[in-house]
């Protein structure tokens, strides 16, 4: 197909973060541009995943920490009873949601975007079929296609979901209701901002993990100390090892626990309200990925590190995907980054990304925050690359920051080589854990070591100290080897 043929430079198919990114980058760089989006402009993070369950984790934090009188008593401060309307909260994550969205469109607009709602499909090399609300069907064509559809809650066979009584992240945000008592499917990161919600706005909780700890996804050492402050702490019943087989919306829900090795039905629960948080699963089945000869890969579309999609191992010209439809790091700042990468290989600039650079965060009060590699991802390195590791820990209770601010309950692990310092990894416990871990993935983006970062002055009195801190007795490590 000729140059003069084509309809756009680029069509987008979806317009959450990585699509959005990827076509305000294409249209701000000359290129022209539409984007598709069957839903809501913005997709998961603006309308049903991190924007609303922020503004809920804003407003329930502030509850937790006016109810929490022992606290405030340290400080002198004695407060009146705590209120709150459930329904205010509510609108104050749905206004949110509307401002980022619109705000969301409008730049969109404003760089040159064409947006079309419906549904997009391939219909073959550089086509893309619109079917619109109306049921309208078009096929537009591109030189390039990006596919960017994300991805939307996994809910496991056995269980049985209406949207009022077990529900998905989806419906959470939504805030309708507050269950006297709620079980929580899943102890990932969905499960235990949710948990945090509920816990503070006065719900009783019950947290069921197939595998066989709770928080089966972070730094063991981590768990400890956080599941004592964010489970044992507060109102939360977390059983390990058992595997919500069936469950029964209604009133009750009755919930089925069976024995995840056995399957021997061991409990039956009856509750209020059931929250499924078991992950999520790309967008992919309605994209028409056989026009193009793409088989996926556990429902995820294979890619390159420059955001080509590969057909039996090749990467093939013109199509590309982004974001969660990808499977490498469900993030939406990830997404975003790999929404920007592919539109710098379209314009022919040879980029490719760093996932090991990419932070991720969990906003419970306090934070979890992670970069890099695990300390069992650092073992297997340093054993196949035949180096030396080092890891050590810095405390918050040693903390001047920390340790005004009464939350001094805190941890940092950073994990980086003996031969030559380069960091390789950072975990953390504790308060702003998800803006501390930003520095990190700054120095492990530029493949920093320890020994240059220790000699960085940090602002005193800050929680930074922290990992100035972890810096410097890693950097000891390094002279005493």
């Amino acid at each position: 197909m000729s140059e003069a043929k084509f309809d756009f430079d680029v069509i987008v198919i979806g317009a959450g973060y990585g699509g959005f990114d990827a076509a305000k980058h294409a249209s701000e760089s000359g290129l022209k541009v539409a984007i598709v989006e069957s839903r809501d402009m913005g997709g998961t993070c603006v309308n049903r995943g991190c924007v609303p369950s922020k503004a809920l984790l804003a407003a329930s934090g502030r509850v937790r920490e006016l109810a929490n009188e022992t606290h405030l008593r340290q400080f002198g401060i004695h407060a009146a009873p705590v209120r709150f309307e459930r329904k205010k909260i509510a609108d104050h994550a749905n206004n949110l949601v509307q401002a980022i969205r619109t705000n969301l469109t409008k730049t969109l607009q404003r760089a040159g975007v064409e947006i079309l709602l419906g549904e997009g499909r391939l219909e073959g090399p550089q086509k893309v079929g619109i079917r619109d609300q109306n049921g309208v069907d078009r096929v537009l064509t591109a030189r390039d296609v990006i596919l960017a559809t994300g991805s939307d809650p996994f809910v496991p066979p056995g269980i049985q979901t209406d949207g009022r009584t077990v529900f998905t992240s989806d419906e959470a945000v939504n805030l309708e209701w507050l269950p006297r008592w709620i079980a929580i499917v899943g102890s990932g990161y969905i499960g235990l901002e949710f948990a945090d919600i509920y816990t503070a706005l006065g719900c009783e909780v019950t947290m069921i993990e197939a595998l066989e700890r709770v928080m089966p996804t972070f730094d063991p050492d981590l768990t400890k100390i956080a599941s004592r402050n964010l489970i044992d702490g507060r109102d939360i019943d977390a059983r390990a090892g058992l595997l919500a087989s069936k469950v029964k919306p209604g009133c009750p829900v009755t919930i089925e626990l069976s024995d995840v090795k056995t399957r021997e039905l061991i409990e039956t629960l009856e509750v209020d309200a059931v929250l499924v948080a078991t992950g999520r699963v790309p967008s992919s089945q309605s994209l028409n990925l056989d026009s193009a000869g793409v088989e996926l890969e556990r429902g995820f579309v294979p890619i390159d590190s420059s955001m080509r999609v590969l057909k039996n191992g090749v990467p093939l010209q013109n199509l590309w995907a982004v974001g969660d439809l990808t499977g490498k790091l469900m993030l939406a700042h990830t997404a975003a980054a790999q929404g920007t990468i592919a539109v710098e290989n379209i314009l022919g600039q040879k980029r490719e990304i760093d996932y090991r650079s990419i932070p991720a965060a969990t906003f419970t009060h306090p934070e979890i925050s992670s970069v890099g590699l695990s300390e069992k991802e650092a073992k297997e390195l340093s054993e196949s690359n035949k180096f030396e590791l080092g890891i050590v820990r810095s405390y918050f209770k040693a903390n001047s920051k920390a340790l005004a601010e009464l939350e001094s309950d805190g941890l940092m692990k950073l994990i980086f080589r003996k031969d030559n310092g380069e960091v390789l990894g950072a975990h953390i416990y504790g308060l702003h854990a998800a803006d501390l871990i930003q520095e990190v993935a700054n120095a492990i983006s530029r493949r920093l070591g320890v020994r240059e970062l220790s000699a960085e002055v940090h602002t005193h009195p800050t929680l930074s100290e922290v990992v100035e801190v972890a810096y410097k007795q890693a950097a000891l490590q390094l002279d005493r080897s």
